[in-house]
């Protein structure tokens, strides 16, 4: 059976690199959330987080059209293989 430790991205421990003004922004709010002393370090899965906690309504869109994509790119994956089977 699949544990949590299984579906661990390792992009979402990555810092996240200032290149543009939003990400700016973005890793100065986050990182005042953490409030670290010992590190600047922001990364992907402290802005996830954040925004679970503060726009869920964000990440919950994002999630659902993800989830349909995917969804979708599955049903046309065995369509595919059921043609190629004929």
């Amino acid at each position: 059976m699949l544990g949590e430790n299984d579906f661990n991205n390792p992009d979402l421990l990555e810092e996240v690199q200032t290149d543009s003004q939003l990400k700016e922004w973005l890793v100065e709010y986050v990182g005042n959330k953490f409030a670290n002393p010992d590190s600047a370090l922001v990364n992907v899965e402290m802005i996830t987080e954040v925004f679970a906690k503060e726009f869920p309504e964000f990440l919950l869109a994002v999630a659902e059209e993800n989830w349909v994509r995917g969804y979708h790119q599955a049903l046309e994956d065995i369509n595919d293989a059921k043609k190629s089977n004929s």
